[in-house]
């Protein structure tokens, strides 16, 4: 079941790390665009300053699963580095529980906001006047995935495994 689970939050992780890519592909295609319109044709997709920002925001929270499960994160090992691997594995099963709790609640207020959005109704101040929930959708998915690697993480750590 534990690998089950661990494998299907690994593909998830992945999906949101090519999505990530993708977005990061399309950002730097909208900011060419924008640049050689301006520069060469007096000409602007009047987006690309706000798009440009929910493509980056996105990228980002797609993201940190992936870098979470690749140990891409920063982190301190300097109290780590030297307990035993008994001391270790507590240590990571704590910062486990205590990260995951954390984004758990951050989960719950962004979805929170992001439905509070929608029903009001709420539009961005640019140009596009983009409905706002449509733009924050990728922080509930990225922090949901990121949730899922941490605790993948944290039920491989109880079990011993790394």
């Amino acid at each position: 079941m534990l690998r089950t689970f661990d494998a299907l939050v690994r593909r998830l992780s992945l999906a949101g790390a090519i999505l990530s890519s993708l977005l990061l592909i399309a950002l730097v295609g909208l900011i060419t665009v924008e640049i050689v319109g301006r520069s060469f044709f007096d000409y602007s997709t009047m987006l690309a300053d706000e798009y440009s920002g929910y493509f980056f925001l996105a990228l980002v929270y797609l993201g940190l699963a992936y870098t979470f499960r690749e140990e891409g994160h920063i982190r301190i090992t300097i109290v780590r580095s030297r307990l035993p691997e008994g001391g270790r594995r507590l240590l990571d099963i704590f910062a486990a529980a205590l990260t995951l709790a954390i984004f758990l609640y951050a989960l719950r207020y962004s979805w929170d906001f992001m439905m509070e959005s929608k029903e009001m109704e709420m539009l961005s101040e640019g140009v596009s006047e983009t409905p706002l929930w449509l733009t924050q959708i990728p922080v509930v998915v990225g922090l949901g995935l990121f949730a899922l690697a941490v605790a993948a993480y944290l039920l491989r750590r109880i079990a011993g495994d790394r």
